[in-house]
């Protein structure tokens, strides 16, 4: 689900990257030294408390995905439930990483509650909670649900609207947020 094309949303993301690209690079060229004086770098970084896994990965670098970390990605994301993986859309690894970049230049990872999501575990999930959408985009690996240790709800969904990328959830009583690469819209509270 690799999307190349350019429209607004997308340029909020890109802007996003650009305004933390002078506090970012410096730690990626202290980091890689492989990558010094790269330029256009992007990285994840993430883990489960569900699985204990986790994941930093340098996912872009002078706009080009590398394959090799987004196949990490998708198996990172999978549905900790039944195993099942499925390709992320780029869109979100990009509101994921440019919000992160964003909050604290993407030092602290994030904690990944909920990635992809198969059918059975959306419907299960439905069945036992409020506010899981029947065609939810986890089910297509567009959207994850996310927690930043030392940010609000608030702060975190804030900079991911700041992106206008997609979709912004604030579920602050479970002390969460949402992003999809969706329409641009927020809710909750």
């Amino acid at each position: 689900m690799t999307h190349s094309g350019t429209n607004l949303s997308r340029r909020g993301i890109l802007r996003a990257f650009a305004a933390t690209a002078l506090v970012a690079a410096p730690t990626y060229s202290n980091a890689f030294g492989l990558l010094r004086g790269a330029g256009d770098v992007r990285r994840i970084r993430m883990y489960s408390g569900r699985t204990g896994e986790r994941l930093d990965t340098i996912y872009w670098i002078e706009g080009e995905y590398i394959g090799e970390a987004l196949r990490e990605i998708n198996l990172f994301m999978r549905d900790w439930r039944n195993g099942q993986a499925i390709q992320i859309d780029t869109r979100t690894v990009d509101i994921i990483a440019a919000t992160h970049n964003l909050l604290d230049g993407g030092r602290e990872p994030y904690m990944l509650l909920s990635g992809y999501r198969s059918p059975e575990t959306n419907a299960m999930l439905r069945r036992t909670s409020s506010g899981v959408a029947r065609n939810s985009l986890h089910m297509v690996g567009q959207a994850a649900d996310l927690r930043l240790n030392g940010r609000s709800v608030n702060q975190i969904a804030r900079a991911a609207a700041s992106c206008h990328g997609g979709g912004v959830g604030r579920y602050s009583g479970s002390n969460f947020v949402h992003m999809d690469c969706g329409a641009v819209r927020t809710w909750g509270s």
